[in-house]
């Protein structure tokens, strides 16, 4: 019996150990799982480790990347490495190949000298890494591309189709289509797309990818995207067919203060590249070339602010199908564009996301039909609806109602972002029935658009003649499809609709690049707004490949003199202008503390040093005072200001915190990267800059010129002050808040930092009046008001419901919307360590106040779910927590000294899993390894 027994505790306790072994889960390359197409030539890997344990951390990793699903004969094998890193591990195996498949697994070593088993295997595909991989030639429609019948392909024009367009009108979009056979068995299938324009291709009748708005917004000229789609499963044996619709989008449709137009060109070409792998080892490429035959459809024009026409009367019914007739089609004309510009895609592309249903359909006091969908969001309306041919419908899309409850566009400015519906007539009839109704035996027809968006909650309905079933109208966002990451909730339920608005904003205007507005005619990837909104955004979604992929715009657009351009893509000129510029630098560090990523560092610390080099030239004794600049844009400013109100901050100095703030974070990334003679040499210009900003601005008595808030917010969170003269600037600047009645004054630079200040300096009760303030100006005003999203202005209607100037009045614009970062941050308490980003080591210190009873955040980190929530019942305080694994967190917990804390109802010093950092006057700071925990702070 002892025989037995001790033969089976040993197999026992092997499969205890094996039980308790960590699991890796969510495999990424580059960010992205499974990715297809990609143009690194060393992509970084990442995964996370699952275990039931505390403090569980890795101490080795081995990585196996092979050729072969399977995952047999791997051509290379990292052996172990001792190493915690488990985030944006880079390969460092042979040179990788064009158009290759790869397959990689992991296996870990733990803390508890425990082995993982070999992870799930993920996979990654390589783009095209050369510009000779390109045997496509790019291809243009030709010059006039016919319209032939939609009722019988190939057999000339329709009777009711418009005349071509004259010079100077706008064209029908160009619809390009090739057919091919196919005789072997298929292994695999990747197609390869850009355009000059927007695309959207299909194969043998269907969509290629759920992408919309490809190949996206870069600086075209310099680098244009191209997209790669697994298109095995839409391939068959004999005849195929892909069509491809063009659109002018951002590349040669209006776009700009002026209304540009052809930006980048003024040609719509497309370049594709179908590669076949079949089973016996051969392989097939079908690319754009002479062959390809090009005509006109039903889209008769799309623009972005505009919007789109579409016209059934005029479709091309099975134009990507194999059997399509195209013998009326024209020959499409060849065309030579450098190939070196084109990069794969690494950012999440932009995707349909939710849907809405209308919430009421009203009738205006204008007479007009409105439907209401309830959010304030970016994308289209598909409407399904039945009607004889030629009964058509204009959808015109508005975000708010005037005070009156009418449509109104005015703040669209020239934009007019409607979309125009025209009816086929599925079931034959050709005219509408005598009293204006609708036939209800009609067969239904489905449209929405292709290539343009709109930012709108309500939609006016006009030009149909029947009654209208709001069950035929959807509305569905669009927006970039970076992951979702944080959460932040409360016990203030208008809190938890700012947070919404918050998010909201986001969303709608994160479509490809970070825009200011998504309705009137700008849609811009303006450089401020995404700056002060950066830290917030990187809470609520993944934007790590979001954020690179425009950085390397900004990059691109940089001006020879460092100089860096008001938008980006760069469609407005050579303007610059402090705080917007800075983008350079905020971004990419605010990035690396999100994401602990050193690449967008080091990929962007060129663009960051060009950019204090050029302040440097500008300025005179190291003092930036030239120059224009747009200052705290959109202050408080009152209708009628007789006794100076109007919070007017010097742009001037606004602009030296600006270049302090910038030669600071290249001084950080310098050290980061290694680079000690730049850190050496930034730092003793740093002091220069600092003592310039003394003698300009400060009063012998510490009083600075300007004595706005937003003043006092730079000069403090930039430490542009001496240690003795912080505090009573604080004091200052607690003194403006009382006598504004507790409400904030700060426009789009000054708001971001203003919460953070104050609780830096002790005044965390100040912040909270601030947030819950619901007056004017305050950022629960437009939630009072009824907002979605976070408004451009303060006051974008007025408290009597009228609305400010239309010429600058979007209800969808981020930029204020930073105030997230404070709520996540010390609110919840989720924070950072600049010395060991990306949550490796957390600080987790929440600020209980302004008569919450509960909030908290949770945050999807590159390690797994990190989360603090707290909760106040009488004297007593909870805290729940948890840490993600290969993770360590620094907890600050009041403590006060007639109190009690327990975890997990034992009393902290006999959890034996958690140390003590530090003790503090009412508080102690407890280090905690991954796991979940339950504190209770008792008086």
């Amino acid at each position: 019996m002892q025989r037995n027994t001790s033969l089976l505790l040993p197999m026992l306790l092997s499969g205890l150990s094996a039980f308790c072994q960590p699991v890796l889960i969510h495999l990424q390359t580059e960010n992205l799982s499974n990715p297809i197409g990609l143009d690194s030539r060393s992509p970084r890997l990442s995964w996370q480790l699952q275990s039931p344990d505390r403090n569980e951390l890795q101490t080795a990793y081995e990585i196996r990347v092979s050729e072969h699903s399977d995952n047999k004969d791997p051509f290379w094998n990292s052996g172990k490495v001792t190493s915690g890193q488990s985030v944006q591990v880079a390969y460092t195996g042979p040179e990788l190949q064009s158009a290759k498949r790869y397959y990689w697994q992991v296996r870990v070593w733990d803390n508890k000298g425990r082995v993982s088993a070999w992870s799930e295997k993920a996979q990654w595909q390589m783009g095209l890494l050369r510009p000779e991989d390109w045997k496509a030639r790019w291809i243009q429609p030709a010059a006039e591309s016919p319209d032939a019948s939609p009722a019988s392909p190939g057999t000339g024009p329709h009777p009711d189709q418009p005349s071509p367009a004259s010079p100077g009108q706008p064209r029908a979009n160009p619809l390009l289509r090739t057919g091919f056979t196919v005789n072997r068995s298929i292994a695999s299938a990747i197609v390869y797309i850009t355009a000059h324009g927007l695309y959207e291709a299909q194969l043998n009748g269907h969509r290629i990818g759920d992408a919309y708005l490809t190949p996206g917004w870069t600086s075209y000229n310099k680098r244009l995207q191209y997209q790669a789609y697994d298109v095995t499963g839409l391939i068959r044996k004999g005849g195929n067919a892909i069509g491809v619709l063009l659109g002018n989008g951002w590349y040669r449709g209006t776009i700009g203060y002026d209304w540009q137009q052809d930006v980048y060109g003024k040609d719509l070409s497309l370049l594709l590249q179908l590669v076949i792998h079949y089973k016996d080892g051969r392989s097939d490429t079908i690319a754009t070339g002479p062959g390809w035959r090009s005509a006109t459809g039903e889209v008769r024009t799309s623009e972005i602010y505009n919007g789109e026409r579409i016209d059934h009367r005029l479709e091309k019914a099975g134009w990507t199908l194999p059997d399509y007739n195209d013998a009326a089609w024209a020959p499409v004309q060849t065309a030579v564009f450098p190939l070196n510009n084109l990069i794969a895609t690494g950012n999440e592309p932009v995707r349909k996301q939710e849907i809405f249903h209308p919430v009421r359909l009203l009738t205006t006091p204008k007479g007009e039909q409105v439907i209401d969908f309830g959010q304030n969001l970016v994308g289209w309306v598909i409407v399904k609806i039945k009607g004889r041919a030629g009964d058509s419908l204009c959808l015109t899309h508005a975000e708010v109602l005037d005070k009156s409850g009418n449509f109104y566009t005015d703040n669209l400015r020239k934009a007019k972002a409607e979309d125009v519906y025209i009816l086929g007539g599925g079931n034959g009839l050709t005219s509408p029935s005598a009293n204006g109704a609708n036939p209800g035996s009609a067969t239904p027809e489905s449209f929405e658009p292709h290539f343009t968006f709109h930012g709108f909650r309500y939609v006016r309905i006009e030009g149909w003649k029947g009654p209208i079933d709001t069950a035929d109208f959807t509305a569905v966002a669009l927006y970039s499809d970076m992951p979702r990451t944080g959460s932040f909730e409360c016990s203030n339920p208008l809190i938890n609709q700012l947070q919404h608005n918050i998010q909201w904003g986001q969303q709608g205007n994160f479509l490809d690049i970070p825009t200011d507005c998504p309705q009137r005619d700008e849609r811009l990837g303006w450089t401020g707004d995404a700056q002060v909104f950066s830290r917030t955004a990187a809470f609520n979604r993944g934007v790590d490949n979001f954020f690179a992929k425009w950085l390397k715009d900004v990059a691109a657009d940089q001006l020879p003199s460092g100089a860096v351009p008001f938008v980006i893509p760069n469609v407005t000129g050579k303007g610059t202008s402090a705080g917007w510029a800075d983008v350079a630098t905020i971004i990419p560090w605010n990035l690396y503390l999100a994401y602990g990523d050193r690449r967008v560092l080091e990929d962007q610390y060129p663009s960051m040093k060009a950019w204090v080099d050029y302040i440097h030239d500008q300025a005179k004794d190291d003092l930036w005072n030239t120059g224009f600049h747009f200052g705290d844009w959109l202050f408080y400013r009152p209708l009628d200001d007789n006794d100076g109100r109007s919070a007017v901050t010097d742009k001037y100095l606004i602009a030296q915190c600006f270049y302090a703030h910038s030669t600071q974070l290249l001084i950080d990334a310098a050290g980061v990267l290694g680079r000690t003679a730049d850190s050496i040499t930034y730092t003793g210009l740093l002091k220069k800059i600092k003592a310039a900003f003394l003698r300009e601005y400060l009063t012998p008595n510490g009083r600075l010129v300007s004595g706005t808030q937003t003043a006092y917010v730079l000069a403090l969170h930039f430490d542009m002050l001496p240690d003795p003269l912080r505090k009573q600037a604080a004091e200052r600047l607690v003194q403006n808040i009382k006598d504004y009645g507790y409400h904030l004054t700060t426009g789009f630079l000054g708001t971001p930092y203003l919460c953070h200040v104050l609780s830096r300096f002790g005044y965390t009760p100040v912040a909270y009046r601030l947030l819950l303030q619901d007056t004017y100006p305050s950022w629960l005003y437009p939630v009072k008001m009824g907002a979605t999203t976070i408004w451009e202005r303060w006051d974008g209607i007025r408290p009597d419901s009228s609305f400010q100037t239309p010429g600058m009045n979007s209800f969808n614009h981020y930029s204020y919307g930073a105030i997230g970062d404070w709520m996540y941050r010390v609110v919840a308490g989720i924070d950072t360590y600049d010395d060991d980003p990306g949550y490796h080591h957390s600080r987790i210190e929440p600020q209980p106040g302004g008569g919450l009873t509960s909030a908290g955040a949770d945050l999807q980190t590159g390690y797994g779910r990190l989360s603090s929530h707290w909760e106040l019942n009488n004297d007593t305080l909870y805290m729940e927590l948890t840490i993600p694994a290969n993770t360590t967190a620094s907890v600050r917990i009041p403590a006060p000294d007639d109190g009690l804390i327990t975890e997990s109802g034992h009393p902290l010093a006999e959890v034996k899993e958690i140390g003590v950092e530090s003790v503090g006057r009412g508080f102690l700071v407890a280090r905690l390894g991954s796991g979940n925990y339950h504190f209770k702070v008792s008086r």
